[in-house]
């Protein structure tokens, strides 16, 4: 190392012993700790060459871009480590193995959606890719085809990937958090059940109309006053509406749901048309209490609703 030092005229020895060996001063010395203090901030050794010798040298802008070097260097070895953690957490059973899991992470990554669908697909039927890559992937995912692969995916590996996914239900970004409430409603175990039902409760309004619907599907009954709101505000209304008429199977339910409907059919301060899908609504809801709101609403002011109100009996008396 001295002897490069040397030929670089970085530090030269102050003069050599009668053996020939090097003689060096305190202060070829002190330059020695001072050419390696500077080497320690990732400066080359032309840069501490000049930094020592160059009056005029100021370390402003060299230090701006070793940070900048250095940020992106952290980077590279992040991205790497999280490369080799998935790789790991696969368990390849050979290097066959890692070659094809290797090829999905990327695959996961490319610009093609056909590539990253096949990818999404392929997670399942081959070499399964560690949960963490296929729940980044939906998080991120902005193509409908690909999103629904990628929660297919997730889907079949049980419940590894809901703790990640509740972390996205909290994400600050809104359409992280309505990725990963879309990603638990396609996950049918009870975890995902007790997650959904817990996202009723959320700040984010679209995150509690996606998991009341789900929910709806899974005869929770905590998702009627989601749902109607659903069917007053237009939102997703028809699915809404579904929701209900498959609660309304139960029929401990099913009045307490033509109650909830006919309230804000007559209580509400609605427009017509919101009024009129409440009573679309009540189509899908058996028993009396939905039958008798039907018959009051057939004579209802609002011609439109009237009109509705009727139809439904029809077919309910022809039924």
């Amino acid at each position: 190392m001295l002897r490069h030092y040397d030929s670089l005229g970085l530090v030269r020895p102050t003069g050599r012993t009668e053996g020939g060996y090097r003689e060096y001063s305190s202060e070829d010395i002190r330059r020695i700790f001072h050419i390696e203090s500077l080497r320690s901030l990732g400066l080359s050794l032309r840069e501490v060459k000049r930094a020592l010798d160059d009056p005029g040298f100021t370390p402003s802008g060299l230090v701006d871009d070793l940070i900048h070097q250095t940020r992106e260097r952290i980077a590279r070895e992040t991205e790497l480590l999280t490369r080799l953690r998935r790789i790991g957490a696969a368990e390849p059973a050979d290097w066959q193995d890692v070659l094809q899991i290797v090829a999905l992470l990327q695959a996961l990554g490319s610009e093609s959606a056909g590539k990253r669908q096949r990818a999404a697909l392929s997670s399942v039927e081959e070499v399964p890719l560690p949960v963490e890559a296929l729940v980044e992937a939906a998080l991120s995912e902005t193509d409908p085809n690909v999103a629904g692969a990628l929660r297919w995916a997730l889907a079949q590996s049980g419940e590894h990937g809901l703790a990640l996914l509740a972390e996205g239900l909290g994400s600050p970004v809104a359409e992280v958090r309505r990725r990963a409430v879309q990603c638990i409603a396609e996950m049918p175990n009870g975890a995902a059940t007790a997650l959904l039902q817990a996202a009723l409760t959320n700040s984010d309004i679209v995150v509690r109309r996606h998991a009341a619907l789900a929910l709806g599907a899974r005869g929770v009954a905590d998702t009627v006053p989601t749902l109607i709101d659903m069917v007053v505000d237009e939102t997703n209304d028809v699915d809404a509406a579904d929701a209900l008429s498959a609660l309304a199977r139960d029929p401990a339910l099913a009045d307490q749901i033509a109650a909830r409907l006919v309230d804000r059919l007559v209580h509400g301060t609605l427009g017509s048309s919101a009024r009129r899908r409440l009573t679309q609504a009540l189509a899908g809801i058996p028993g009396t209490t939905a039958s008798h709101a039907l018959a009051d609403l057939s004579h209802d002011e609002d011609r439109a609703v009237a009109l509705t109100a009727t139809y439904i009996l029809k077919l309910r008396n022809t039924q």
